[in-house]
């Protein structure tokens, strides 16, 4: 999801993990969005955006394949290495004339996106992936429906609490308590992610801030990688599925995104977001060969509704964060 647009509502960046994506321009509403040509632009940049929410979720999929030979946090520190030297090296920022706030901004969103990140990979160490992703989506949904403040934001709420219980209260065996919680704490910083993005996407040009704030996060999770995975991280193998993970959850989910947020609404973009649970099940099943049961099913369809309606219920009402 875009710097601009994830401020918007909730969505799921890296996340499977929601990482952040590239700014780029909403598309214009002009009163040609029903001719041919616009049509089929805008039909395009749906494809897209699944396909980036493919592309992210299976990229997750992947990473936990890695788990056993590097560990979650060593390869959360693989995907963000490798995703900053790719950015920085497409980006290039410029690293002069900013000031203390810019760079606090661009700080923070660093913080925000290794800790998301390193959460998110260690729900997913320990729970399937779509069970990860629905829980970890009530971090930006809680956000919008508070920033709302309106009274149908509480239907969209319950809705989502109903598809928690769901979620819970099955007989689904993998779903442990330690991986829960590490769900719902990556969805918590997700709302920090969502504050500083902002605010790092209005003081810096571009993606500039982004590639900024992807070197931070990089340099954070360093560490915690080479003790926890030590010489394991120089193994050719996991070296090339790293890179492979980086690819799959950044880079051609950030391109897909920018090109779709210059022919979508960001409103429309952020409902289309909201479907990330439903890539993550389909990853999970796919590569992993994580079954869900119908009861879990129906509970992360009340979560992906509850979300697309928190973002339809918000559009009107965007939060004012400081800049």
């Amino acid at each position: 999801m875009s710097a601009a647009d994830r401020a918007a509502g909730p969505a799921v960046a890296e996340s499977g993990t929601p990482d952040a994506a590239p700014a780029a321009p909403s598309a214009p509403s002009s009163g040609t969005s029903g001719t041919g040509p616009a049509r089929r632009a805008r039909t395009g940049a749906v494809g897209m955006v699944i396909g980036s929410a493919m592309s992210l979720q299976f990229g997750s999929a992947l990473a936990a394949l890695i788990f056993p030979r590097a560990g979650a946090l060593g390869v959360v520190a693989l995907r963000l290495i490798f995703s900053a030297v790719l950015m920085l090296a497409v980006c290039r920022p410029r690293v002069r004339g900013y000031s203390r706030r810019d760079w606090t901004a661009v700080a923070g969103l660093g913080l925000a996106l290794g800790t998301m990140n390193s959460l998110f990979y260690q729900a997913i160490d320990r729970i399937p992936l779509g069970a990860t992703v629905t829980l970890e989506l009530l971090g930006p949904l809680i956000f919008s429906v508070v920033t709302s403040r309106r009274l149908l934001s509480l239907l969209w709420a319950g809705l989502a609490l109903g598809g928690v219980y769901l979620l819970g209260a099955s007989d689904f065996e993998d779903l442990n308590l330690s991986g829960c919680a590490f769900a719902l704490a990556a969805g918590a910083t997700w709302t920090a992610y969502i504050v500083f993005n902002a605010r790092t996407g209005a003081r810096f040009p571009k993606a500039d801030g982004l590639a900024l704030a992807m070197g931070v996060a990089a340099v954070v999770s360093a560490p915690l990688g080479v003790v926890s995975a030590g010489s394991a991280l120089l193994d050719p193998v996991v070296l090339g599925l790293g890179a492979a993970v980086a690819v799959l959850s950044s880079g051609l989910p950030y391109t897909l995104e920018l090109f779709a947020l210059r022919r979508l609404p960001a409103a429309t973009f952020a409902v289309l977001m909201s479907l990330m649970p439903v890539a993550a099940t389909a990853a999970g099943f796919v590569v992993l060969g994580q079954n869900l049961g119908p009861l879990q099913l129906v509970a992360i369809a009340l979560v992906v509704a509850a979300s697309m309606g928190a973002v339809r219920t918000g559009a009107g009402a965007r939060p004012k964060i400081e800049r």
